[in-house]
């Protein structure tokens, strides 16, 4: 790698890959950076203690597929990396069907939280979602591009399970949510 700072960018533009230089403020850097964005997010997850090995896996996968994403949103072939993607994104379901198989139902709403991993877990999900956004901003109007945002739209879907597994893995009760003027359960046996 070369020099981390160059100076190009002092302008506000980047570089992009077979484009040249766009503005830093675009739909597509904005999806780039979103993407880049929950990366990190995940990162700070695995730097949590306690964390379930098999979940540490399942979240490092995930980090290298963020990679594939970004580098299908950086081309401007629109179907650049659909394959990889397709099958990230059926990986991501079975992961989900796993994972669901291994704790409670839910029956009510739950409040983000729990235990730390599941807590950054609920965020990074939640950061995941705002790259969705960014994504179907930048490219919902192109053809080919469909496998990103299904893989971005799964990908949140997961992290929500992951979370729920991370809090039953270190036996941490998730808190329901409770309408109006009601108390906020917690549930005893990590139930919803």
């Amino acid at each position: 790698m070369s020099k981390i700072y160059t100076k190009a960018g002092d302008h506000g533009d980047t570089g992009y890959l077979g484009a040249g230089r766009i503005r830093k403020d675009s739909p597509r850097v904005r999806a780039l950076g979103a993407l880049d964005e929950t990366n990190s997010a995940l990162g700070v997850v695995l730097a949590t203690e306690g964390l379930p090995e098999s979940i540490r896996e399942t979240i490092r996968r995930i980090q290298n597929d963020l990679f594939e994403a970004g580098a299908a949103a950086a081309s401007q072939t629109p179907d650049f990396a659909a394959a990889l993607l397709e099958a990230e994104t059926t990986w991501l379901e079975s992961e989900i069907d796993r994972l669901e198989a291994t704790i409670p139902p839910l029956d009510r709403f739950i409040l983000p939280g729990g235990s730390a991993a599941g807590a950054q877990l609920h965020w990074a999900r939640t950061v995941c979602r705002r790259s969705e956004r960014e994504v179907v901003t930048a490219f919902v109007d192109e053809q080919g591009r469909e496998p990103l945002l299904r893989f971005v739209n799964r990908l949140s879907d997961a992290l929500f399970v992951i979370a729920r597994a991370s809090n039953h893995a270190l036996g941490r009760p998730e808190t329901t949510w409770e309408s109006r003027g009601k108390s906020h359960g917690t549930s005893e046996e990590g139930q919803t």
